[in-house]
């Protein structure tokens, strides 16, 4: 029989890319870390990890069981809630959303909720979408609001379901005074020459990745974790930005104005992330159908 701890230690293991960090995280020894390791793989016949100096990595076999790992920490984690609902009588759920999608989507929707069932206990953590879906996949929150650009869509392992809510389309941000600032559209490569302010290192990623299919690499000269304030700094003159919509949907700055991008138009598509078979739990999906209503209200 596989243990659950040896599975947790493959978890920290696979996540810290090192069975040093993994020890340090784990309160263990490195060398205890190496042993579990070692007898999840008498137990399993094959090696899960490769050891190298630059540390460690996950076989194949590896990576079916930390997704086995992932799962019996979900399974474990809905189990202590059940059993915490018996004792209070309050259904819980916890929600992990990125800070922009946070702010303009979520409020509205747990308003909704929380009128529906007051007796709910509700809790929410920011968390980054890689962050939040590892979480999701552990059972540490049972709903996650994330986003991703290109490539395929999150979800599909360890049982994760993804369910889309919006596209939200990037938006260029130009000092209101810019020669471009009464263009209907922009192409990328017409900004080749100037400086960027980003407001997301996700963000910075995309637009390099767009960029070089535009023919030129960008010169970034802000980087912050805060639309607003990357929105800010583009008002001050300090370079052009790369905006989502819905960041600038509620609030901007003075002094910017924001254009859309040609075709092919930049897109940051926005969704649900939540373990498949516990998608009807009728808590979950009550703010599933609150985040769906939410976002069907901004589409219009």
């Amino acid at each position: 029989m596989i243990d659950v701890q040896r599975l947790r230690v493959l978890r920290q293991v696979a996540e810290c890319g090192s069975f040093n960090r993994a020890a340090a995280a784990l309160g263990l020894t490195p060398s205890a870390v190496s042993q579990h390791i070692a007898a999840l793989e008498r137990t399993v016949g094959t090696p899960v990890v490769t050891r190298s100096t630059r540390g460690a990595a996950l076989t194949e076999a590896g990576r079916i069981m930390v997704a086995a790992a992932e799962s019996v920490a979900a399974e474990l984690a809905h189990a202590r809630r059940q059993v915490d609902l018996l004792g209070s009588g309050r259904p819980r759920l916890t929600v992990a959303t990125f800070t922009s999608g946070g702010r303009f989507l979520l409020p509205g929707a747990l308003a909704a909720l929380t009128a529906a069932c007051p007796d709910a206990m509700l809790h929410v953590r920011e968390a980054e979408p890689e962050d939040a879906l590892r979480q999701v996949r552990q059972g540490a929150v049972q709903l996650a609001l994330a986003y991703c650009f290109d490539g395929p869509l999150p979800g599909g392992r360890a049982g994760v379901e993804w369910i889309p809510l919006l596209d939200d389309p990037l938006r260029i941000v130009l000092p209101a005074g810019h020669r471009l600032a009464d263009r209907t559209a922009l192409d990328l490569g017409e900004l080749a020459s100037e400086p960027w302010v980003l407001g997301c290192l996700r963000t910075e990623e995309y637009l390099r990745r767009y960029a070089a299919r535009a023919g030129f690499a960008p010169q970034v000269r802000g980087t912050t974790t805060d639309y607003f304030f990357a929105c800010s700094l583009v008002a001050a003159g300090l370079g052009v930005g790369l905006v989502p919509s819905i960041a600038l949907a509620q609030e901007m700055p003075p002094g910017v104005c924001a254009v859309p991008v040609a075709e092919p138009e930049p897109v940051r598509r926005i969704g649900i992330a939540v373990i498949g078979r516990r998608r009807d739990d009728p808590l979950l999906a009550a703010l599933t159908g609150a985040l769906r209503d939410r976002a069907a209200a901004v589409g219009r």
